[in-house]
């Protein structure tokens, strides 16, 4: 433990102190700078990056479209958070919190913009009448765990993955704080998959939404703290996240927008149609065009 810190009587920012991702977190919203965004021919025109919120969109755009609804093609724009993309003047009209994912539903009327991963989850599902049961209390229990998982999974990834993973230097308290409440949730979740098989019913956006960070925790593709958290203690939650895992369209939405990991072949930076899947991951791309 260091020192202990005394706050000052009125905070000013230290971005030097911010750790891996200062550079994009400030104490202010608005753009930063003049940028349209590119528009495709789809309906649906995201604009993401694939972060655990921004796979839950893209594998639910997938499922769609392996369910048959044809309206479900969309866009796929790469968000480089990294370069400050997200503060541009119109990411920031479609999502005034200037947060991946964004999206743009040009499939009525008036183009309507979306954005929170759990409300575009929501908005997606009520337009195709898919992913969500009708049953009226299992409806209701599936907007629970959709809600529990946004509530929840900042404590996850801004609280114990920061503090584990991101860090400028480990602290002993925080990573005890919130490691101690990782578990508690993987837990709450372990109980409720001990006698279901889902969240509500059968697979919907509640399980696309949680398995989006918990899942992909305990398959140890989030802050190399698999171990250290000893995922493989919920076995509830690691066979249902492996039953979901291999779902084709959970394949293809975790490849969208991503430019991370030593696995070129899972990495398709942008998404314009369902051939790209094929022809445009970075593993087929030449040297000089990636």
């Amino acid at each position: 433990m260091t020192d202990s810190y005394t706050p000052p009587e009125v905070w000013t920012n230290d971005a030097e102190n911010g750790g891996k991702f200062a550079s994009i977190n400030r104490p202010v919203a608005g753009p930063t700078h003049d940028k349209n965004l590119p528009v495709g021919k789809h309906p649906f025109q995201l604009y993401s990056l694939a972060t655990p919120n921004g796979v839950k969109v893209t594998v639910l755009l997938e499922e769609l479209l392996a369910a048959g609804h044809k309206g479900a093609e969309y866009d796929a724009w790469l968000i480089n958070i990294s370069d400050g993309d997200q503060f541009g003047s119109g990411f920031v009209d479609v999502n005034p919190n200037s947060k991946i994912p964004a999206l743009m539903d040009h499939s009525g009327a008036t183009p309507q913009r979306v954005f929170e991963s759990g409300a575009i989850l929501l908005h997606l599902a009520e337009k195709f009448g898919a992913f969500m049961p009708t049953d009226p209390a299992q409806r209701t229990e599936a907007l629970s765990w959709l809600f529990w998982q946004m509530g929840s999974a900042p404590y996850l990834g801004g609280g114990f993955g920061h503090f584990y993973a991101y860090a400028p230097e480990k602290f002993e308290y925080p990573i005890n704080r919130f490691t101690m409440e990782t578990k508690r949730q993987l837990d709450v979740l372990d109980r409720h998959l001990a006698e279901n098989d889902y969240f509500a019913g059968d697979y919907s956006i509640a399980d696309i939404a949680i398995w989006s960070w918990y899942g992909q925790l305990v398959l140890g593709r989030l802050y190399n703290a698999a171990t250290f958290l000893d995922v493989a203690s919920y076995k509830n939650v690691m066979r249902w996240a492996k039953a979901i895992d291999v779902r084709p369209a959970v394949t293809r939405g975790r490849m969208v927008n991503r430019t991370f990991g030593d696995d070129l072949s899972m990495q398709l930076h942008e998404r314009h149609e369902s051939s790209d899947f094929e022809t445009n991951t970075q593993d087929k791309i030449a040297p000089d065009n990636t």
